[in-house]
């Protein structure tokens, strides 16, 4: 591996890690702006209030499925 090769794969697995971060941050603020719609947009989307709760309190590291590599 040629010192071009490592930092270029360096740089790229930094890149992803900030991405993963940035996906973190916005699914925990996303779970947040749940917990606080109303009951009519909760019943537009189709949930319960116990539903957007549970979705709410989950951990930030609690990610859907398909995240996981």
């Amino acid at each position: 591996m040629t010192f071009a090769s490592t930092i270029e794969h360096s740089r790229k697995s930094v890149t992803r890690k900030a991405i993963g971060l940035r996906a973190l941050f916005a699914l925990a603020r996303q779970r947040r702006q749940l917990a606080r719609l109303d009951d009519a947009a909760l019943k537009d989307m189709g949930i319960t209030r116990a539903d957007a709760r549970r979705e709410a309190q989950r951990a930030a590291w609690d990610v859907p499925s398909h995240w996981r590599g």
